[in-house]
């Protein structure tokens, strides 16, 4: 592909820098990138509320080509207020779509950088809360033409967007270079895009390629909540909505105060497969000890994804435009399921994962039920789902209903498959769940929170069918997942095995699973995470590969047609494995 075989190395280089920054500046900052990786590829900006002139931009080009690194171009759409004007009613300086000047400025713009560039990336603040008058305004008699009443914003700034993409920056660029090739890059907070006019449904229509943000964050000290799987789980679904046209992953050093929260951006990329692993900013790499921790480990991701194929696992329906209860499926990655998402109802996958999201489509109980009747495949929802669906038909799959009970489990009942035998592990802290009442003997519960003498379902199981309906409690903290005590986490990854296998063991471990037979393991830094033997099952296995230690594990014991292997887990540390089948 390039300096490494696997993908291609990029970085932004902001228009600020571009602006400003000297020939011997640029070399100078090039050398230090240089000596600890090898890029590939810049994306250089002229705009980002300030535009660079001709002759800076074109020395840019010159010093990276020179250096062997291809050039496109990029554009962030926000812009100041104009002084001695008043200050409109909005975030981040992003661009008021009501405004003459302010959308005039956009296209000439566009204009400008098309000519430059036969391709560019928008960077993620393609978007707009601005709730000036003129915006009020607009958003109002949208909403009264379209019938809307509750006076919400979505509708109205997810048609604005598509207008002000072909009109503003598709159509400018173009006309100065018919050639020139724009990608849209969406941010990592994609249960809330509609609600700021970001819109993949129709803009996958319009744009060349999409890009994937892959940037997570502190989750305790900062702003957003941002699960670290997140940096897998996004890439997969716009994998999967565009198949061949997501560009890469694209991952910062902001908001990540210990050095493996930065490199577990990238692992997670790079475990997914991407085209690109695109570092942002070229000026916060320079200088800074996260350069070459990062540029060592890129060399090791390029020979793990040697023996990977392409990701399989789970598979999680989180429909164009839906919201509700954000992220579970990147907690429920990070304890151990491989998660895959997808914006299409996955009719034919051998697991699916159904949350309060997926109800967002008005179908989906139909859907789920002709699932379950023609593939016989297992079904995983979560009582979020089950909530969102109460009134829509779901009593005809389960037992089990919400009356808006919660309880706070001190211990578990764990039944083991096929036989009656249980375990019976303790809290290591109070899990608070939701009670998911059902029917003794036709929903029956695999696993089970109690306190005193009063029990709830945390996995339950219905058969309909050939398919199996799983339900499974999520408490309202979905960090909570991660107190669930290991026997807990393992029966209910036991019940959802993916690409066949499953993992036994504690939670903040993934598992990533491969087409080719071949896994990655890995243990998240965060505290109380200690270096631990685990144990992976995995079917119709005589043996393991380690292909980078170049080490053959034989199985622990084998029962029926599991393979059963233990693994040492260091919180930090990736490690590949191959299934030897002979």
């Amino acid at each position: 592909m390039g300096n490494y075989r696997n993908f291609e190395l990029t970085t932004y280089f902001v228009a600020h820098a571009t602006a400003r920054v000297t020939r011997e500046e640029l070399e100078k900052q090039l050398a230090f990138m240089e000596r600890h990786m090898r890029l590939d590829k810049v994306y250089l900006e002229p705009w980002r509320g300030e535009l660079a002139s001709h002759e800076q931009v074109e020395m840019c080009r010159e010093v990276f080509e020179k250096h062997g690194v291809k050039v496109e171009g990029g554009l962030t759409t926000v812009i100041p207020t104009p002084e001695g004007q008043k200050p409109k009613a909005r975030l981040f300086n992003t661009f008021c779509y009501n405004d003459p000047a302010m959308r005039q400025r956009l296209k000439e713009v566009s204009a400008f950088i098309g000519a430059h560039f036969d391709a560019f990336i928008i960077d993620d603040f393609f978007f707009t809360n601005c709730m000036c008058a003129d915006c009020v305004r607009e958003k109002e008699r949208f909403n009264f033409e379209h019938g809307i009443t509750d006076g919400s914003w979505q509708r109205y700034r997810l048609d604005l967007l598509r207008r002000v993409s072909q009109e503003d920056i598709i159509g400018p660029a173009k006309a100065a270079n018919p050639n020139c090739k724009i990608t849209i890059k969406y941010p990592n907070w994609a249960e809330s895009y509609q609600e700021t006019g970001y819109n993949p449904k129709d803009q996958r229509q319009l744009f060349d390629r999409v890009y994937t943000g892959t940037e997570t964050r502190d989750p305790v000290t900062t702003d957003q909540h941002l699960p670290r799987y997140l940096s897998f789980s996004l890439m997969t679904y716009f994998e999967a909505m565009w198949p061949g046209h997501n560009g890469g992953g694209w991952f910062d050093t902001f908001d990540s105060h210990i050095t493996e929260h930065y490199l577990e951006q990238a692992y997670l990329t790079a475990f997914s497969k991407p085209r690109e692993l695109m570092m942002f900013c070229f000026q916060s790499m320079y200088d800074n000890m996260y350069t070459p921790a990062l540029g060592y480990q890129l060399d090791k991701l390029d020979a793990v994804l040697d023996h990977v194929g392409a990701p399989v696992g789970i598979a999680c329906y989180l429909p164009d435009d839906c919201q509700g209860e954000d992220n579970v499926q990147d907690f429920l990655g990070m304890n151990g399921l491989p998660i895959l998402c997808t914006p299409y109802f996955p009719e034919h996958a051998p697991c699916i994962l159904l949350t309060r999201s997926s109800a967002f489509d008005p179908d989906v109980v139909d859907k789920l039920e002709k699932y379950l009747r023609e593939t016989g495949g297992n079904a995983v929802v979560t009582t979020g789902f089950l909530d969102a669906v109460r009134d829509r038909g779901i009593s005809a799959l389960t037992s089990i209903r919400l009356r808006g009970r919660r309880m706070t489990a001190t211990r578990y009942r764990v039944e083991e498959a096929g036989s009656s035998r249980c375990q019976f592990p303790e809290a290591v802290r109070p899990v608070t769940l939701p009670v998911a009442e059902f029917r003794n003997n036709a929903t029956w519960a695999v696993v089970k929170g109690a306190q005193g003498e009063e029990s709830c379902g945390i996995l339950l199981r219905d058969d309909y069918c050939d398919g199996h309906l799983w339900t499974l409690a999520v408490p309202d903290a979905f960090p909570q997942l991660y107190d669930l005590p290991a026997p807990v986490l393992s029966r209910i990854r036991q019940a959802l095995p993916a690409g066949g296998a499953w993992l036994e063991g504690p939670s903040r471990i993934s598992l990533f699973a491969y087409d080719n037979d071949s896994y990655i393991v890995y243990p998240y830094v965060m505290e109380g995470v200690q270096r631990q033997i685990i144990r992976l099952h995995v079917k119709d296995a005589n043996a393991l590969y380690m292909p980078i230690r170049k080490k053959r594990l034989e199985p622990l014991y084998v029962q029926g047609d599991e393979a059963v292997f233990e693994l040492a887990a260091m919180p930090g540390q990736y490690e590949v494995y191959q299934t030897v089948k002979d």
